[in-house]
């Protein structure tokens, strides 16, 4: 019996493949890793320990050399530090340096062991010269000056230098065998890792002529047949039935292509019957696949509900074409209202805007008043929020720069408030300080709008700088909420700041405004404003023109003439606004002394 070579088959065929192959490289690299971390045990447990204390050895020794050179020729006993010292490396330090590498040496060759023991037998040889012929003879300021002691301990000290550089040659070979052999150990160990590493390489590059070959047959023998079928599926998805057929295989694929092309010829059947019925045909004959065929017997219900439905949409569609035609007229009608009413309001804003218009300072009164000055006036709306407000009182000339609650039409109606009541307070009154005209126009907004100092009535109320110039003296007075006075002398801005409360709602405890004398000198300039022009966005990167930027303009432009500064600042503000919209209204009020 011929063995089946199903898809399961293929696809383990080739992963059995490399699967294999990966074992091979992981148990290797083990193997591998295993020896290497044996040879580093060796290194850092046992050579490079000994290597260290082998030099800690020789460092011992030098320093013994140099103590005992100093206690032959060092004839003074004031100072004996160096002489302690020789004692303590001779009594203690040496006996734990050769107590730690005898522990150490239980693993070294025997090689290695003869040249430690032959070490240490010269110098403890030399230690007992030291101690005897030198350090015994030489023991008193006395033994110093006597010439036969100090002759008698000279041919000992001479014979320990021979001796001690026989030390130091032993055991540098010693130290240097000991290092040879961690090279060597390391040496086998990248040795180790090279032939790892080929054999990682050559096993990479089998796996990868391994894969794609695998790829090639299971995309000849699996993936292309998958591919067809998934196309012919995604065609009938799409409502397109393929005219090819799926050939007879002997494997999970051509079972699949059998059980489609049965299913090809049954779609066709019910297409035809839907065209036919689709066509209005709904005498057609079908008959259902099964009893069980749900599609089937759905289509022969909707063949005879569309008839049904037929008829019924042909009356409601005469029903409907005519509540269409009376709805239209309708809208046409609601339409014509409603661009009559648009009309109204906005020839009522026009008017309003006359209104408003006519109680701000013409240009006549604003040069003869404030000459050498400018305004610059840009409402958001048709109306503003923003007004101007100019009068002169014996030898005071006043004006203020005003920002009332909103802008459009309910800035507007603020302003009408805010000018009549100023007007007032000047020609009814005999405050003639600007923070007493504050304090009046406070009162004078919380009694019209009916606010308390709760704020829980009303909210509306404006910003404000208001001055008063004497031409004779040169001397400004001011008061403001909110909105700061700025002064430009030599090129340099000071700001006065504004009391932090507004005038109209307040919370807690009433405050007075306070009044501020400045002195004026020649060329001075003084500006006032409201926060429009800081506030509107525009620029590369759609920001705000901030304040910062505001005050640098500001000290600019002082340089040009008045009148080339409103232009000045006009342009700007159009060039930074761009194709934005405008977000408040804008008004700045320039004064040159």
């Amino acid at each position: 019996m011929a063995i089946r070579f199903t898809i399961g088959r293929k696809i383990g065929l080739g992963f059995g493949s490399f699967i294999v192959l990966t074992m091979v490289a992981f148990i290797l690299t083990v193997l591998t890793l295993n020896d290497s971390k044996r040879q580093t045990e060796t290194v850092v447990g046992q050579v490079t320990p000994s290597v260290a204390e082998l030099k800690e050895l020789n460092l011992l020794l030098q320093r013994s050399h140099t103590n005992v050179s100093k206690w032959f020729y060092n004839k003074s006993f004031n100072d004996i530090e160096f002489r302690d010292e020789l004692k303590n490396i001779i009594r203690k330090e040496y006996p734990e340096q050769k107590k730690l590498l005898q522990a150490l040496s239980q693993t070294w060759s025997p090689d290695e062991k003869t040249q430690l023991r032959v070490i240490f037998g010269r110098v403890e040889t030399l230690f007992k010269v030291y101690q005897n012929e030198i350090i015994g003879q030489l023991n008193s300021a006395e033994a110093y000056e006597d010439p036969n002691i100090y002759m008698m301990a000279r041919l000992p000290y001479e014979d320990s230098e021979v001796n001690i550089k026989t030390i130091y040659r032993n055991l540098n070979s010693l130290i240097a065998f000991k290092q040879e052999a961690a090279e060597k150990v390391k040496d086998e160990m990248f040795d180790s890792f090279k032939f790892l590493k080929g054999f990682v390489q050559a096993l990479g590059i089998t796996l990868v002529i391994g894969g794609l070959l695998i790829a090639l047959y299971t995309t000849r023998s699996i993936t292309k047949p998958i591919q067809v079928l998934k196309k012919m599926l995604l065609s009938m998805g799409l409502g397109i039935l393929p005219k090819e057929r799926i050939q007879t295989r002997s494997d999970e694929v051509g079972e699949m292509g059998i059980a489609l092309n049965e299913l090809i010829q049954s779609m066709e059947q019910t297409t035809k019957f839907a065209k036919e019925t689709g066509a209005g045909k709904f005498d057609a004959n079908y008959k259902p696949l099964s009893k069980d065929d749900s599609l089937g017997h759905a289509l022969l219900k909707m063949r005879d509900d569309l008839a049904e439905n037929e008829r019924s949409l042909e009356r409601k569609v005469m029903e409907r074409t005519e509540e269409v035609v009376r709805q239209k007229s309708e809208i046409e009608n609601k339409n014509e209202e409603l661009e009559i009413l648009y009309k109204q309001v906005t020839d009522s804003i026009h008017y309003a805007k006359r209104i408003q218009q006519a109680i701000l300072p013409p240009d006549s009164i604003i040069n003869q008043f404030l000459p050498n000055s400018f305004v610059l006036f840009k409402p958001k709306d048709i109306v503003s929020g923003d007004f101007y407000w100019l009068e002169r009182k014996n030898n005071l000339t006043y004006f203020a720069a005003v920002d009332c609650t909103g802008h459009g039409v309910p800035g507007a109606f603020m302003s009408l408030v805010g000018h009549n009541i100023l007007k007032d307070i000047i020609s009814n009154t005999d405050v003639i300080k600007p923070s007493e005209i504050l304090d009046k126009l406070r009162e004078g907004v919380i009694n019209t709008l009916h606010v308390s100092n709760k704020g829980t009535q009303s909210k509306d109320g404006m910003d404000i700088t208001l001055c008063c110039i004497n031409y004779d003296t040169l001397e400004l007075q001011y008061a403001a909420a909110y909105n700061p006075l700025y002064l430009v002398r030599n090129g340099e801005l000071t700001e006065h700041r504004a009391n932090k409360f507004p005038i109209g709602a307040f919370i807690g405890e009433k405050q007075n405004f306070d009044n501020i004398t400045i002195q004026l000198q020649k060329n001075d300039q003084i500006f006032i404003f409201s926060d429009g022009y800081a506030d509107q966005f525009g620029g590369p990167r759609g920001k705000k023109f901030m304040v910062g930027n505001f005050r640098k303009l500001l000290t600019q432009i002082t340089i040009k003439p008045v009148k080339e500064q409103i232009d000045f600042l006009d342009k700007t503000l159009a060039d930074w606004q761009g194709d934005l919209e405008q977000v408040d209204d804008v008004l700045i009020i320039g004064l040159k002394v």
